[in-house]
């Protein structure tokens, strides 16, 4: 894989192209057009995860929550010929330990395009929004059976937690107990 080297910065916006294998894949942050696509690759990743029944998300939900007053999530998209092949999704949160935290919610890679260095690609231009930000470093989950994602974070030395157990509520569960 080789990168090619110009940086695009207008807006706050840039392209990164990487060409690899003959292909053009550019990284680029995400915009309010990509949303159907985004959702798209957001439901295919809960079929690779057992939990399509999980998704209740919208594309306006999505344009409110990344785009509406107070955003509060930001991506990244990696497209070929325009059309969009992978997704890193990100958002701030804040460690009383540590400070500000970039954490990492989902890289979605479609199954297509999985094991062409995408991921790769996406997971190293968030990495390096952690850094632009000013980020103490970076966060994410993975599913213990999800044995090649586990390997691909082992070749960045990332730290694996055992001890933490992740707690939610939905609003349901919250409205009913208030």
């Amino acid at each position: 894989m080789g990168i090619l080297g110009y940086k695009n910065i207008s807006k706050g916006l840039f392209k990164r192209p990487f060409l690899f294998a003959n292909a053009m894949i550019v990284i680029r942050n995400g915009e309010k057009k990509d949303l159907p696509r985004v959702l798209e690759l957001i439901i295919e990743l809960a079929e690779f995860e057992r939990a399509s029944e999980e998704v209740t998300n919208t594309v306006s939900r999505l344009e409110e929550d990344g785009f509406g007053r107070n955003p509060v999530f930001g991506f990244f998209v990696a497209e070929e010929d325009e059309v969009i092949h992978g997704i890193a999704l990100y958002y701030y949160r804040y460690s009383t330990w540590k400070g500000k935290r970039l954490y990492l919610e989902d890289i979605i890679v479609t199954q297509g395009h999985r094991g062409k260095g995408i991921g790769k690609m996406l997971f190293e231009e968030v990495m390096k929004r952690t850094l632009r930000e000013h980020c103490t470093g970076m966060m994410w989950q993975v599913l213990g059976w999800n044995k090649p994602a586990i390997e691909f974070y082992k070749k960045y030395n990332a730290r694996f937690d055992n001890e933490w157990i992740n707690c939610h509520l939905e609003a349901e569960q919250i409205k009913a107990y208030l």
